[in-house]
Parts: structure tokens; sequence; C-alpha cells
């Protein structure tokens, strides 16, 4: 049996995944993604290294312990309002109230990618780094569960080290399992699933299954189908005899042995889906551009939210800006935001924390 790493190692940052896992995740999947695609991202970032996706892969967790980020705390994850172990299920209408939550973020940022030549650079280049954080994040099962702030609550400890059940999946575990926490360490770790997810790999005959349903004109749809299969795993692995089942409870090695192989299947899940969500929207955003340069007979489609007449006279920006509404608004259930239909979750939230960014590992 290994010895446990945290004992030697500090503990980093506090990161959803930690820097390992989404670094990997983001590795991953730009070893997956078309040669093309790598040009358009890279463009964007301005980064032409072979880690442009991993080195931005963490600037989400950062930027948002800022004063000019601190909006983008509740991005980070949903709070499924189920009652694991009985029943895990993501409601939309009912999780994501507040200010917008991962599912609205992800569907957000991937229009405004989209939108990026209407938008300046700066805000094509923050809502690609989010798009990558984010699909990384939507696939660790507890930022897809309200229970105890996603796990941040229920206290355990990792071989004899003081921790939580939430910390434990972005940074003890994964790190347990590779040894390490550095960028070469991601790098490893993503060669190594590169392998898995060839045809004769472990992950080989399910992956497809891993995008099924993807489509980059549905973001919040798509975004849903991974919530849902994120939280399906809090019933059946993270807590499947209830938070009693782990609470002061020591995780290594009976517990960690039990779930190592999930983190992995979740670590593998997220790079694949990242590398197919570029290449869609990098697809997507390049056709657009083709389809302007088509000549047409006729006098062409109108602008968004043209009448008939002829109106003022409007910027493109001012055009998309009513066709879309790219704060992100558009896209929350009914009467998200309102303080009074909060939901449980985030009452506690703020109730027990005292702001919006709990400092949790969200």
């Amino acid at each position: 049996m290994r010895l446990p790493l945290v004992l030697a190692l500090p503990l980093p940052g506090v990161l959803a995944w930690g820097n390992l896992g989404h670094q990997t995740i983001a590795h991953l999947a730009s070893t997956l993604i078309h040669p093309s695609t790598t040009t358009w991202a890279q463009t964007i970032l301005n980064d032409t290294s072979e880690a442009y996706l991993a080195t931005i892969s963490t600037w989400a967790d950062t930027y948002r312990r800022t004063a000019e980020g601190a909006f983008s705390a509740p991005f980070h994850y949903i709070d499924a309002n189920d009652d694991p172990p009985r029943s895990c299920g993501v409601d939309f209408e009912r999780d994501c109230l507040g200010e917008g939550c991962v599912v609205s973020a992800i569907a957000n940022y991937t229009r405004r990618v989209m939108a990026q030549d209407v938008l300046p650079a700066k805000e094509v280049d923050y809502a690609l780094r989010w798009i990558v954080h984010f699909v990384g994040d939507i696939t660790q099962p507890l930022h897809d569960e309200a229970v105890e702030i996603g796990g941040n609550g229920i206290n355990v400890t990792f071989s004899g080290r003081k921790t939580n059940l939430h910390a434990s999946w972005d940074t003890a575990i994964p790190e347990q399992l590779r040894g390490g926490y550095t960028l070469a360490d991601a790098k490893a770790w993503a060669e190594n699933l590169t392998a898995e997810l060839a045809p004769r790999g472990k992950f080989g005959r399910v992956k497809e299954g891993w995008v099924k349903g993807m489509n980059v004109d549905d973001p919040k749809e798509t975004a849903m189908i991974w919530a849902k299969d994120g939280n399906s795993f809090v019933c059946d692995t993270v807590i499947p005899e209830g938070v009693e089942g782990v609470e002061g409870e020591e995780l290594f090695p009976a517990y960690y042995e039990g779930v190592v192989d999930v983190v992995e299947m979740q670590i593998a899940k997220g790079g694949y889906r990242l590398a197919k969500w570029l290449d869609g929207i990098a697809e997507s955003v390049e056709g657009k551009k083709g389809m302007k340069g088509m000549k047409k007979d006729g006098p062409g489609p109108k602008a968004p939210g043209k009448g008939k007449g002829p109106g003022p006279k409007r910027s493109v920006e001012e055009s998309v800006e009513e066709e879309w509404d790219l704060s992100g608004r558009d896209l929350l259930p009914e009467g998200a935001g309102v303080r009074g239909l909060l939901s449980p979750a985030q009452r506690r939230r703020e109730a027990v924390l005292g702001s919006g960014d709990c400092g949790c590992r969200h």
C-alpha cells in the first residue's frame, strides 16, 4: 500500500479539484482537441506554449477571491437540494437561484466566447478561462450537491490530517493517487489518461457516452446533463451511507480505495468533454465567420431585433446585446437573485459563513 502523500506534502491552496485536477483536465483536453481549435484558443489567450490551457485552468479560483471577481464565486457549483443517499438529482429551477450557478455560468460564458467578434478581447479571454475551469468543476460530484455546503461541512481526516469531505475529493485523493501536485505531475497524469481513452484503454468504450447530448448551441441543457451526471455519484459513491457514514471518519485507506477509480474517471471525463466542447465552439465560430464572407442574393438577414422600419442606427454590439443578455441573467430561473427566493442551501451558506463567497472549496 502506498504511504499517504499528505504526510509528506503541504496542502495547496483552497481550489476546486486542486491544481492537479484542473491542470490535468486542461492538459488532457489540449492533447485531444483539433489543431485548428488549438490555434483558435491560443490566439484568444495570447499563449502559444504547450501548457496554454493548463496554466490558466485555475485562474477562476484565484480571480473569485479578488474584489473584482467576487461576483463569480457562486458560478463554481450548483446546490442540488436533494436527499442523498435516498435520492439524488439536480433541478435547475430549484437549485440555480441567487446570482447563478455553474450551469448558467457554462452557458453564459460559452455564448460570450461565441460572440467574440463583438466583445472586447479581454472579455473573450476571461470567458474562455471560465469555460476551461467550470467544465472541470461540474465533473466533481460535490460541486453538484448542497448537503453540508457541498461536503465542506462534513469533517473527516485523511491520513490523520483534519480536513473535510469536499477538500478530500478536490485535493487529497487525486494527490494521493498521483504522488504529487505540480504542473509536471498533471502533464504525466494527462498522458496516462490519453492512453486510457484509446480504443483499448479502460475508458475507450465509454468515452462517447460522456458527451452524449452535447450541443454548443444549447449550452444550458448540456451543462445540466453534466451536473446530473456528477450529482449521481453523490448517492452511489461519495456518501452511500449518508453523512453519518463519513462524519468524523478516517478516509485513508478504506474510503479512498472505494472512490479513487471514480475520481480518476471524473478527471478523464472532464478533459474529454472540455476537448469536445472547445472543438464545437471553435467550429461554430469559424462557421459563422465563413457565412459572413459568403455572397448572397437579396438583402440578407436583418440585424438581431430589427423591425420592419429603418429605425435608429445601432452598433453590432448593441444588436447582440439586444438579442442576448450577455450578463447571463436571462439564463436564470424566474425570481433568481431575490433574497427571499434563495434555496435552503444558499440561505444556510449565508447564515453560516456571512457572505456569498464562503471560502469553501466549491
